[in-house]
C-alpha cells in the first residue's frame, strides 16, 4: 500500500468518496499562505474562511484539470444524509498553474462551523479530456463525486487530499 494512499484509505475518502486510484499529479493546498492541507490533519474553521491557494502540477499547461471540494459528512458524521455537500468547483485549470487560472463553476463556500462532530473536507483533482468539457451539477447538496466524474467522462482522480475540522470551543480559540 502506497504511503500517499494510506491516509486516504484510513480516512475513508477512498471508499466513501472516490474509488482507489493512483496519484499522478502533484497538488498543494494552502490556506492563509501558511496552513498547508495534509491528509487527516485538523484545521480550525477560523483558518478556512477564505478559499485556499491550490497549486497544480501536471505535465504541461495544455492539460486541463477539474478541482472539486466536498464535505462527505454533511450535515453530521453520524447522519450524513446530504452526503456529499459541494463546497467548491473549478474547471479548466491549466497544468503547472493554480486554481485561480481556472473557471469557477461553484464559488468557494467556507465550511460552516460544524455543529456536530468532526467533518472531513476533501479536495479531488481530475484530469479533463479537453477544455470546456465539464458541466456543473444541479446543486451543491447531495453531490456525488463518482457520478459527477462519470457524467463528465473524467475517470479516476489524479490527486486527492483531505483535512478535518470541528467546531471551535472558547478554550480552543485561545
Amino acid at each position: 500500500m502506497s504511503r500517499v494512499m494510506e491516509p486516504l484509505i484510513v480516512g475513508r475518502v477512498i471508499g466513501e468518496v472516490v474509488d482507489n486510484f493512483t496519484p499522478s499529479v502533484k497538488m498543494d493546498i494552502t490556506y492563509n499562505s501558511d496552513k498547508r492541507v495534509a491528509n487527516g490533519h485538523e484545521l480550525r474553521p477560523s483558518v478556512i474562511t477564505a478559499r485556499p491557494r491550490v497549486d497544480i502540477g501536471g505535465e504541461d499547461m495544455r492539460a486541463a484539470y477539474t478541482l472539486v471540494m466536498t464535505d462527505p459528512d454533511a450535515p453530521s458524521p453520524s447522519d450524513p444524509y446530504l452526503r456529499e455537500h459541494l463546497h467548491w468547483m473549478v474547471t479548466d485549470i491549466p497544468g503547472t498553474t493554480d486554481a485561480s487560472f481556472g473557471k469557477e463553476l461553484y464559488s468557494y463556500e467556507a465550511p460552516k462551523r460544524p455543529v456536530v462532530g468532526i467533518h472531513r473536507y476533501v479536495f479531488i483533482l481530475f484530469k479533463q479530456r479537453g477544455r470546456q468539457t465539464v458541466s456543473p451539477p444541479a446543486s451543491r447538496d447531495l453531490f456525488n463525486t463518482r457520478t459527477f466524474s462519470e457524467v463528465n467522462g473524467l475517470g479516476l482522480p489524479v490527486a486527492a487530499v483531505y483535512f478535518n475540522a470541528q467546531r471551535e470551543t472558547a478554550a480552543r480559540k485561545r
